[in-house]
C-alpha cells in the first residue's frame, strides 16, 4: 500500500473515530436526560421534520415523551417544558435555576456581547436595571407615554384616511407607528412617514427579527463556525443591521455634542450620563459599545413584537367580524365619536380587554432560538437538568392547555371574561413570559396594544382584501409576516352617529 493510500485510511479511520466518539457521548448525555425523539450523528434532530418547529409538533411529542422532553440541536441537548404546570414551575417556581441565557451565537456575532442582552450575568442586571428605571422616567406605564401613543395612532388613523377605502399592506405602516413611540423616548424625536432612510431601517430590524426566528438561523446557531463562513441570507442580514448600528452611531454623536446634563432629553442623553458617572469603575458597564447595542435592542424590540401583533390582531378580527363588531360597540358606548380612546377607558371595556388578551393568547409565540438556561444542575420533576442546558418553555402550549381553557383551540373572549361579563385575570396567560426574564417593555405594549388597536377600530372596520381559503388562519399570518404573500386589508371608514 503506497503512502497516500495509507494517509486516506488514516483520515477515514480517524473521522470514523470521531463520529464514534460523538454518538457515544450523546447517548450517554441522553440516559441522564428527560426522553425524546431519537437525534441523527452530528444533526442531532436539527432536521427531522416531525420535530422541528417546535411550535408545530409540541403537542404530538409531548403526548408521546410528556411534558417535559429533550430535543437535540446538533450535538446540543436541549430541554423543551410543555403546558402550564411545568412551565410555571420552573419559570415562577425556580426562577434563578431557569434564569440564564445561554450564548447565541447569531446574537453574539451581531452583539459582540454587549449591551442588555449580554450574556455577562452582572452587566444583564444592571444594564436592565438601569433601562427599566429608565424608561419609567421617561414615562413608561404613566400618562405622559400613553400620550404619545394616543398622538401616534391619531397619525395612522390619518394616515389610513387618505387611501379612501382602497387595499394597503399594514405591515410597514404599522411598524413605523410603533417605532415611533420608541424612537421618543430612545432618540428624543418621531420620523416622518415619508422618511425614506428611516423605511430603509424598519426593514433592516423586521428583516434579522424575521430571519432571527427562521429555521436557517437555528442551522447557524447550532453550526456557527461553518455557517459563518459560508454565503446566505445571514450576512445580508447581518449588514443591514450594521446601518442600523451606523445609524444609531450617529444619534449618539450628536447626543454626546448636544448634551445637557441638567435636563436629559432621552434614554442616550441618561446613558451617557450614567457613563460619566461609572468612568472610573473598575467595570465597564456602561461603554459606548454598550449603549448602541442597549438602543438597538430597545429599538427592535420596541418595534417589530408589538407591530406584528397588531397586524395579526386585524387578521384575526377580519376573520372574526362578530368579535370586531362587538368590539366597536363597547368603543361607541365607552368613548363615543367626540374624543380618541384612552388608558382610562380600559377599566370600562371589558369585552375589549378580553378581546386583546384572547387574540394574544391565540397567537403562537415562535422563541425556539431564544432560549433559557439552567444556571445550577437542577432537580426538576424527576428528572437531574445539568447546568448550562439551554431550556425552551413552549408558551404556547400553556395557551393551549385543556387543563386551563375551556376552548383551548377557539377564539373565545369569554376566557378572559367572568360570570358578569367583567374582565378577569388568567394565570395561565403568559404572553409576556414569565419569572426572571419577563419581557421588560410589558407595561408599554400594552398600553400600544389597546391604544392603537380601540384608536383604529373607532374609525375603521377592517376587512381581508383577499382572501387565502387554503390555508389556515396560523399558516396565512406566518406567510404574512414573512412577506411571502401580500398581507393586503381594506379600513372601511366607520359612519358612527355620537
Amino acid at each position: 500500500m503506497d503512502a497516500g493510500w495509507a494517509g486516506l485510511l488514516i483520515t477515514l479511520l480517524l473521522l470514523l473515530s470521531v463520529l464514534w466518539f460523538l454518538v457515544w457521548r450523546s447517548d450517554t448525555k441522553r440516559s441522564r436526560l428527560p426522553p425524546g425523539p431519537a437525534p441523527w450523528p452530528i444533526l442531532g434532530n436539527l432536521l427531522q421534520k416531525d420535530v422541528l418547529p417546535l411550535y408545530r409538533h409540541y403537542e404530538k411529542l409531548s403526548c408521546t415523551y410528556g411534558p417535559i422532553f429533550t430535543v437535540w440541536l446538533g450535538l446540543k441537548p436541549v430541554v423543551v417544558l410543555c403546558g402550564y404546570e411545568a412551565v410555571k414551575d420552573a419559570l415562577v417556581g425556580h426562577s434563578e435555576e431557569f434564569g440564564g441565557r445561554p450564548e447565541i451565537p447569531l446574537l453574539k456575532q451581531l452583539s459582540k456581547d454587549y449591551g442588555f442582552v449580554s450574556n455577562n450575568e452582572k452587566k444583564w442586571r444592571e444594564l436592565r436595571r438601569f433601562t427599566l428605571s429608565t424608561l419609567r422616567d421617561f414615562g413608561m406605564g404613566k400618562s405622559s407615554m400613553s400620550q404619545k401613543v394616543q398622538q401616534e395612532a391619531q397619525h395612522l388613523v390619518e394616515l389610513l384616511a387618505k387611501l379612501k377605502g382602497n387595499a394597503f399592506e399594514p405591515m410597514t405602516m404599522f411598524r413605523h407607528a410603533v417605532s415611533n413611540v420608541i424612537c421618543s423616548v430612545v432618540f428624543g424625536s418621531r420620523y416622518s412617514y415619508s422618511d425614506a432612510a428611516f423605511l430603509e431601517l424598519l426593514n433592516a430590524i423586521g428583516n434579522y427579527i424575521s430571519f432571527f426566528l427562521s429555521p436557517i438561523a437555528k442551522v447557524y446557531n447550532t453550526f456557527p463556525s461553518i455557517m459563518h463562513q459560508l454565503p446566505g441570507p445571514h450576512r445580508k442580514v447581518l449588514a443591514d443591521c450594521q446601518k442600523l448600528k451606523d445609524h444609531i452611531q450617529e444619534k449618539v454623536q450628536f447626543h454626546q455634542l448636544t448634551l445637557d446634563p441638567s435636563c436629559p432629553r432621552d434614554y442616550i442623553d441618561c446613558f451617557l450620563m450614567r457613563a460619566e458617572k461609572e468612568k472610573g469603575s473598575p467595570e465597564t458597564m456602561y461603554s459606548h459599545e454598550d449603549l448602541i447595542m442597549s438602543v438597538f435592542n430597545l429599538f427592535g424590540a420596541g418595534t417589530v413584537t408589538t407591530s406584528n401583533t397588531l397586524v395579526f390582531f386585524l387578521l384575526m378580527l377580519a376573520k372574526h367580524p362578530d368579535i370586531q363588531a362587538k368590539v366597536q360597540e363597547e368603543i361607541d358606548a365607552v368613548v363615543g365619536t367626540g374624543r380618541a380612546p384612552s388608558t382610562e377607558d380600559k377599566l370600562r371595556m371589558p369585552y375589549t380587554n378580553a378581546v386583546i388578551h384572547e387574540l394574544q393568547r391565540f397567537h403562537k409565540t415562535r422563541i425556539e432560538n431564544f432560549p433559557r438556561m439552567t444556571t445550577q444542575d437542577v432537580l426538576f420533576r424527576g428528572y437531574t437538568i445539568p447546568k448550562g442546558t439551554p431550556v425552551i418553555p413552549v408558551l404556547s402550549s400553556v395557551h393551549s392547555d385543556p387543563t386551563q381553557w375551556e376552548n383551548p383551540k377557539e377564539v373565545d373572549p369569554t376566557h378572559f371574561l367572568d360570570e358578569k361579563g367583567e374582565f378577569r385575570k388568567r394565570e395561565a396567560f403568559m404572553a409576556f413570559s414569565a419569572g426572571k426574564r419577563m419581557c421588560p417593555g410589558e407595561a408599554l405594549a400594552r398600553i400600544e396594544l389597546f391604544l392603537f388597536l380601540t384608536t383604529l377600530l373607532q374609525s375603521f372596520t377592517f376587512q381581508l382584501a383577499t382572501e387565502h381559503k387554503e390555508l389556515d388562519l396560523f399558516s396565512l399570518w406566518l406567510e404574512i409576516e414573512r412577506r411571502a404573500i401580500p398581507g393586503k386589508f381594506l379600513a372601511v371608514p366607520r359612519s358612527v352617529s355620537s
